[in-house]
């Protein structure tokens, strides 16, 4: 038996713009379906809202519209919660960060500076005790990404 895991992320009315930021940073394809696909009629207040997203590539992102969620009103620290590091140390009220692992400093460094449009910056991605390249960040979508390069 093999098993397979992918991050879902939910987003309040930003989930097509959400996925296709990560079709630019990290390639692959992308397929999206809304509500309206799937049977919403036109017109009505989230039709065109994602049910089914999902990035296929190196990285692998499945994401969809929360119903009722219109991405206006969306205040992104909130949904980002708060993180930040001190001394070393990571403090936060997230459930989870999404982890990206590169070969090397090279790819890291690429797929940082184009997630770091838009985000804060929690940790500026540099060498560290064990990596030769660490760094966290919410990107503008909420979304706390861990990147850092194997060692």
């Amino acid at each position: 038996m093999a098993l397979t895991t992918t991050t879902h992320l939910n987003f309040r009315g930003t989930a097509r713009a959400a996925l296709e930021f990560y079709q630019r940073v990290f390639g692959g394809d992308l397929s999206i379906a809304t509500y309206g696909d799937f049977g919403a009629p036109a017109g009505t207040p989230g039709a065109d809202g994602v049910v089914f997203g999902v990035l296929n590539g190196a990285v692998r992102l499945m994401a969809y519209d929360v119903p009722g969620g219109d991405g206006a009103s969306v205040d992104v620290a909130s949904v980002a919660g708060s993180t930040r590091r001190e001394n070393g140390m990571t403090f936060t009220d997230r459930a989870f960060f999404q982890s990206l692992r590169a070969d090397s400093l090279e790819e890291a460094t690429a797929s940082w500076e184009a997630l770091a449009d838009g985000a804060n910056i929690i940790e500026p991605l540099t060498a560290s005790a064990w990596s030769a390249g660490f760094g966290m960040l919410t990107d503008r979508f909420g979304v706390t990404w861990v990147v850092d390069v194997a060692a």
